[in-house]
């Protein structure tokens, strides 16, 4: 039982101490604390803080319970219509004792707001790791580690380059089969990493023999937690995790947890108010084609790119590719039989990328214009800084279709080449389009089913380069359908039917089209 005067003398003596705080943004553009660690080898990505000796607190506020009365789990709930419940029922970690908990109930407490986004987005996951957890026989509540570690931010990274919604460094997710290369980085698939973790918790729990180390062990590393068990052994002294003199992270590690945990239990004691979180899949696990524009999955199963890529976050590139094998991408449950029918009856090129291999001394700025994509997309679709010039002849992506005569000149997406009969459909009577950032004249004539030529020629311009706030006059079907328009129009339409013979790279039909593929040692 946890009473409220004691829990305010215990939050005086502490301090709320944080020092070199950045802001993150998840694919909802939600803010996450970023803390600088004093775990020398983990830096965890948490949205709370850690309490230290000498610390100081803002006034308690109202909202701390009087007194809390938990209940023995009976069972899990595996029918609750809550997936809440579910989890809570199967709640078999011993309750922690620590004068941390409540310093970090208050601080949840205190942001509704943070709260309701989180529990939010961990909506499309945590069934998963729910049902994830119960399979290996674990405590529920490890099912809300990433509440602590990430704030079920997808993306999430730290600047000791932890990442994904578990925060795998490098070098541990490499160990446990995470996969990371320029392609795809495997911390970040919400499956694979959430089996890796699961995996290691349960190693370190062999290891330690219960899950207080276990998760400090996770936190600072089996070393770190190993050590300061040896020093207590020899100084004669509890081994317990209470007891452990640990980095100030590790210490306020597990309470989070608890915190969590008590709040999930019973928010309304907190004043918060926790919506219901359906018991059931969000997502399920579709065949892809071998590789496919992101966007363009995204919209043959009519979700948005933002949802698309939170549930893929793994992906580094604007391809999703897995060269020589089909492989698998999430969906929701409700739009996967819409991504398997469209992608049935989608009868034109699936990627609009592609390898280009650049020569000695070129610039960036002159690809880009030869492609017609801004120079900064350029540079951060290949992780290109932008100090850094091409040194000597590269594989990097570019966009695929354009006026370079050694690649490809088929736009999958019918932006800068439209066909006839796309020509033919369009009107765009009087119509303006103000450009936005970040924003493309390729990305602009995909919207108005219009080529880069035509909105060029159309609006008098002498590069694809536009600026933020630029006035682009989208041409009508008059200016369109002009002969040396149409013209235009049937060469790309004739150059779409035929492969790219390009040495070195295979090639692959695909319908009524053809590209050049995007081979994996080609970048």
């Amino acid at each position: 039982m946890l009473v409220r005067s004691s829990v305010k003398s215990l939050l005086f003596l502490a301090l709320l101490l944080v020092t070199n705080v950045d802001a993150e943004t998840n694919v909802e553009g939600d803010y996450i604390v970023i803390l600088e660690s004093n775990v020398p080898n983990r830096e965890a990505l948490d949205p709370s803080f850690n309490i230290t000796p000498n610390s100081q607190l803002d006034p308690v506020l109202n909202y701390l319970p009087d007194a809390l009365s938990y209940q023995p789990s009976a069972g899990i709930e595996k029918g609750a219509a809550d997936l809440r419940q579910r989890i809570i029922s199967g709640y078999t970690m011993p309750e922690l004792n620590s004068s941390y908990t409540g310093a970090h109930e208050a601080w949840y407490a205190s942001r509704p707001d943070y709260m309701k986004r989180m529990i939010g987005r961990s909506q499309r996951y945590l069934y998963h790791i729910v049902v994830e957890v119960e399979k290996r026989g674990m405590p529920s509540e490890i099912a809300l580690l990433p509440m602590v570690e990430s704030a079920f931010n997808p993306v999430a990274n730290s600047r000791s380059k932890a990442s994904g919604i578990w925060q795998f460094m490098p070098a541990t997710g490499k160990h446990f089969g995470l996969k990371q290369d320029w392609w795809v980085d495997n911390r970040r698939d919400v499956t694979a990493a959430t089996s890796a973790a699961l995996t290691y918790l349960q190693k370190l729990h062999g290891m330690f023999g219960n899950w207080d180390l276990a998760l400090a062990a996770y936190n600072a590393g089996e070393g770190t937690v190993q050590r300061a068990i040896d020093r207590n052994r020899k100084k004669g002294l509890p081994t317990d995790y209470a007891s452990l003199s640990l980095p100030d992270e590790t210490k306020n590690y597990v309470p989070k947890l608890q915190a969590i945990k008590n709040i999930m239990r019973q928010p309304e004691v907190y004043g918060l108010n926790i919506d219901k979180i359906p018991n059931r899949p969000y997502f399920t696990k579709v065949i892809a084609p071998e590789q496919i524009d992101a966007k363009l999955a995204a919209s043959l199963a009519e979700i948005s790119y933002e949802e698309f890529i939170s549930l893929n976050p793994e992906y580094n590139r604007p391809v999703i590719t897995e060269t020589g094998n089909a492989h698998e991408i999430l969906l929701p449950v409700s739009a996967a039989n819409t991504f398997k029918l469209n992608l049935a009856n989608y009868d034109k090129p699936l990627v609009s990328w592609q390898t280009y291999h650049t020569k000695r001394g070129e610039r960036m700025d002159k690809i880009a214009q030869k492609f017609g994509i801004n120079v900064s997309q350029l540079r951060e679709i290949n992780d290109i800084p932008n100090n850094k010039k091409i040194n000597g002849a590269q594989p990097i992506l570019v966009p695929l279709g354009n006026k370079s005569n050694e690649s490809s000149t088929i736009d999958i997406n019918s932006a800068l080449n439209s066909t006839t009969a796309d020509v033919i459909e369009n009107t765009n009577e009087n119509k303006t389009h103000t450009v936005k950032p970040k924003e493309t004249l390729t990305a602009i004539g995909r919207q108005y089913q219009v080529s880069v030529k035509s909105l060029m020629a159309y609006n008098q311009m002498k590069s694809p380069n536009v600026k933020i706030g630029q006035t682009i006059n989208i041409p009508n079907s008059d200016f369109i359908n002009q002969p040396h328009q149409q013209k235009q129009n049937e060469k790309s339409t004739v150059r779409n039917k035929h492969s790219i013979k390009t040495s070195g790279h295979e090639k692959r039909a695909t319908k009524s089209s053809s590209y050049k593929k995007i081979k994996k040692q080609d970048v």
